[in-house]
């Protein structure tokens, strides 16, 4: 599994065609989506395929994630019962209002996997945050399950339930972006940013995604194959933040080497906080090469 997922592209569970050609999307990870993007009258089908897909299909590495329908459906065991068997990476919850809707979720998949030969917490669960409540319990949802690897922020249903217009500045989620990247973080687990809705505003894309870059976020969700390369632009590093990341690996690297724990780079102290920072700026730039 790829340690930093930078994009997850939203694919319709209904959409074979879509499915297939995930692997050449490019994208870090995918989400076969069995909510909203299916209708009412397609969803037994979808799940099918999604189910046949994931049995068969070589994804090429990709993160594979499926989002159930809500568990106040009655689709949502049925999902469950489909998808389990045939190990996704994770599943999607939407509309995480608490923990208690987590840990009924875990208890289900729980008994799934067992029933499956699987190892209990061999899936994976990403908490959906799009209601107002669950903005409220973000951080118990985030501590309340080891399964629980990602938070994910649903923009279009968030502002729906608080009665505000989503706008193209996105000053209406400025504070749910921040508690939802808080509590992630605080938790140790990744941060998944909303949709851009506008596939004409690749700009838009590319300015809104280095925003929450630095609030926290650690991925944004795509609805495009197009605007996949657009997210993965928007975390390469500059080549002055590169070349100083280089010198205070190389730094810390020597410093172990000799058996010393405190280093200095262009005469100031350096941390192991700093160091870890270092590397994934490297790493970042290594992934860059593929949009380059």
């Amino acid at each position: 599994m790829r340690a930093i997922l930078r994009s997850m592209l939203y694919i319709p569970g209904n959409s074979p065609s879509m499915i297939q050609q995930a692997p050449v999307f490019g994208a870090d990870s995918v989400l076969l989506d069995l909510e909203d993007a299916v209708a009412l009258s397609e969803k037994d089908a979808a799940r099918d395929l999604v189910a046949a897909f994931l049995k068969t299909l070589d994804f090429g590495g990709q993160v594979v994630t499926v989002r159930l329908n809500g568990a106040d459906t009655p689709y949502f065991e049925d999902d469950l019962r489909a998808v389990i068997p045939c190990r996704p990476d994770a599943v999607r919850l939407p509309k995480c209002s608490s923990p208690q809707d987590v840990r009924s979720c875990d208890a289900l998949m729980t008994e799934l996997e067992r029933k499956n030969g699987l190892e209990p917490g061999t899936v994976k669960l990403h908490a959906m945050i799009e209601t107002a409540r669950g903005l409220s319990n973000v951080q118990a949802i985030a501590d309340c399950c080891p399964r629980v690897t990602a938070l994910t922020l649903g923009g279009q249903d968030l502002t729906a339930d608080m009665g505000v217009r989503k706008t193209r500045e996105g000053t209406e989620l400025f504070t749910a972006r921040c508690l939802v990247a808080l509590a992630a973080r605080a938790a140790g687990i990744a941060a998944f940013d909303t949709v851009w809705s506008d596939v004409n505003d690749n700009e838009g894309l590319l300015e809104e995604t280095r925003t929450v870059i630095g609030l926290g976020f650690t991925g944004k969700a795509a609805i495009h194959p197009g605007q996949v390369a657009w997210i993965h632009r928007a975390f390469i590093p500059e080549p002055g933040e590169v070349t100083k990341a280089r010198r205070i690996v190389e730094a810390a690297e020597a410093a172990e080497a000799r058996g010393k724990g405190v280093i200095a780079v262009d005469g100031k102290m350096v941390d192991a906080p700093i160091v870890t920072r270092a590397r994934h700026t490297l790493e970042m730039a290594r992934l860059a090469e593929e949009v380059l």
